[in-house]
């Protein structure tokens, strides 16, 4: 059996998850409304911007020519595919900069000036490059997500506590030893950190 206050701090905690999400569902809607009337009122250039009921239009649209869940799977096996890749290559990455401090300080420049390059802008170049196919919007959302992903599975690495470091060394540890059995275990929080941005970037991409 609970206790009173328990109980009391259960409410409490139910209570204001119900508020938040109430406030999430109600800003939606507003911003949902407010672009409506502008589209209607011709404030905005609905060939640009759109509006909610051309979007649900078009969903409508697809969903009658049998196309709506063709394209969903498509996006999808893309973003997957590219967020996969981009993992995978990130982490590796992120690996060998911490492994080897002479690689990291000759990478990381090229690492800042690349995350500071308007990828999306670089889309016609891309298209250009590999055509308008798969293979562009993949090599598109790498682009804008592996370099992401290396930084902060790199600071995650560069995050723990230094004496933890200095403890295992001096109980002899080797390097293999100190990564799989200090530095990869406790950067896994950043590295879930930073698959979430990932699955946005990966989206976005797409």
């Amino acid at each position: 059996m609970y206790s009173y206050e328990h109980i009391k701090f259960l409410k409490k905690r139910k209570k204001e998850k119900v508020i938040v999400g109430f406030f999430q569902v109600s800003i939606i809607i507003v911003l949902l409304i407010v672009w409506q009337l502008l589209a209607d009122l011709n404030i905005i250039n609905t060939f640009i911007f759109s509006s909610p009921k051309k979007v649900l239009d078009t969903i409508i649209n697809l969903y009658k020519n049998n196309n709506l869940f063709e394209n969903i799977w498509v996006t999808v096996y893309e973003t997957v595919l590219s967020f996969s890749i981009a993992t995978a290559l990130g982490t590796i990455i992120a690996t060998i900069l911490w492994w080897n401090k002479r690689v990291q300080k000759i990478i990381e420049p090229y690492l800042t000036i690349l995350n500071s390059l308007p990828k999306v802008a670089l889309g016609p170049i891309i298209i250009i490059w590999f055509g308008a196919g798969i293979k562009s919007i993949i090599f598109m959302a790498l682009l804008i997500s592996l370099i992401i992903t290396i930084i902060n599975v790199y600071e995650g690495f560069n995050s723990i506590n230094e004496n933890k470091i200095r403890l295992m060394k001096s109980l002899g540890a080797n390097k293999w030893q100190l990564f799989s059995k200090l530095i990869f275990p406790n950067s896994l929080s950043s590295i879930v950190s930073a698959l979430k941005i990932n699955v946005s970037m990966s989206l976005i991409g797409s």
